[in-house]
């Protein structure tokens, strides 16, 4: 399969689509990141129920998606410089822990009935919290656990369809476990389900190290993070158009309780329906960008997948049929899967190993450091002049950012070429 040759036989192409497999690590990493992840798809489902029932408010649910996400944004640069700087595989040991803890506590409060707004606030900022420093050290870590780099595009594809296999069972089981057991059963399951990944993880035979041994001062190597990636126009451009999308597009994910009760008349049931959908879609763009020999022809794939994703959100806002909003959402999520994954492969690509850390926070600030920021916009602009709109306006925002990377194309992938 080095040949960069696709096979012909069914069985063939799936050994060829499942290559990243042959590392144990990645095995244990996939096996026990994927369940862990089917567990946060459900309680990411109910947390948005539980605000939305409790308040009837389109401006929390912003508000709780904001306090959530925003130490990403304000954290991940710092969180890159220790990836780069320490063991990562025991940094993620760390964050994952953590974040069950965060769980646990979230399910005790709900299960004893002393659940408020408040408590969900501060168990948000916790979580983002470590978050913060779990993005940016995960997306690095896949690099330590692939020793072919030709395999890299693969990892990253597969780890896309893990994320969003996930998304596609974890919203339907969510919306039959609020509606049978209620909320704090979900945040429960979370909590148990992190298990299987810090197993995962104590299990892997890790041979490199510290990915640096340099100990200076923070900020003077955040400095030369910075100045290197947004020095390289292929790594700026990714970078900006990430958070361009992330900022006014992404954060529809926070509307989409008000669609399923007040626009498609549903429940929790509709709501996982719902975003069964988009991880269906999204699933199906990360089995396309698997199939991929190698990362040629991926940085103009990105402002295709960036115009998919807008039309479709377009598209979806204006619909009221359940079936067609279905269909517009698996839309969704094959374009904005596909657009993430592949930046993400370019930019792993591109770095130096020196500096993946650093470069791969701005990554995680664009891409989960500008979603509070749009779920705070998102919340506030659907309590002015409705849900339908302001997606409709996200998706508007999607397709002129398309255009604006597709006009420095061609410079930029004769540039990114030479780097690649």
């Amino acid at each position: 399969m080095l040949t960069g040759e696709k096979p012909d036989n069914i069985p063939g192409m799936v050994k060829f689509l499942l290559r990243s497999f042959r590392y144990r690590n990645y095995r244990l990493f996939f096996a026990g990141q994927g369940i862990s992840l089917i567990g946060t798809w459900i309680q990411n489902i109910a947390m948005s129920w539980l605000v939305y029932k409790m308040t009837n408010s389109a401006f929390l649910l912003g508000i709780v998606g904001f306090a959530g996400q925003i130490p990403t944004f304000l954290l991940s640069p710092f969180a890159g410089v220790m990836a780069d700087r320490w063991n990562r595989h025991r940094m993620l040991v760390i964050t994952q822990t953590l974040a069950m803890v965060q769980a646990l506590i979230l399910a005790l409060l709900i299960l004893s009935g002393g659940i408020t707004v408040g408590y969900i606030l501060v168990l948000s900022v916790s979580l983002g919290l470590v978050y913060s420093f779990d993005i940016p050290v995960r997306q690095s870590f896949v690099v330590d656990m692939i020793e072919n780099r030709e395999d890299l595009g693969n990892a990253i594809a597969l780890n896309s369809s893990m994320f969003n296999g996930a998304r596609l069972l974890g919203p339907s089981v969510a919306g039959i476990l609020i509606s049978t057991v209620g909320e704090g059963v979900c945040f429960l399951i979370n909590g148990i389900s992190y298990l299987a990944v810090i197993a995962a993880l104590l299990s892997m035979r890790v041979v490199r190290g510290n990915p640096s041994q340099r100990r200076g001062k923070v900020l003077p190597e955040l400095k030369e993070g910075l100045v290197y990636a947004f020095g390289s126009r292929p790594i700026r451009y990714v970078i900006l158009f990430v958070a361009l999308i992330s900022l006014t597009s992404v954060p529809y994910t926070v509307l989409m309780p008000v669609f399923a009760r007040e626009i498609l008349h549903g429940g929790a049931h509709t709501l996982g329906f719902l975003m069964g959908f988009t991880g269906a879609g999204a699933l199906f763009g990360a089995v396309f960008l698997a199939s991929r020999k190698n990362t040629g022809g991926l940085v103009r794939i990105i402002p295709l997948a960036g115009a998919v994703f807008g039309f479709g959100l377009i598209a979806f806002s204006f619909s009221r049929v359940m079936w067609l909003s279905s269909l517009l959402l698996a839309v969704v999520g094959f374009g904005m899967m596909v657009h993430l994954a592949s930046s993400n492969t370019v930019l792993q690509t591109l770095v130096e190993d020196q500096k993946r850390g650093r470069v791969m926070s701005f990554y995680a600030m664009a891409f989960m450091g500008m979603t509070p920021l749009g779920s705070l916009m998102a919340g506030t602009l659907a309590g002015i002049i409705g849900a339908p709109y302001t997606l409709a306006i996200g998706g508007a925002c999607s397709i002129l950012g398309a255009l604006l990377f597709a006009g420095k194309i061609k410079k930029f992938a004769c540039t990114a070429a030479k780097e690649m």
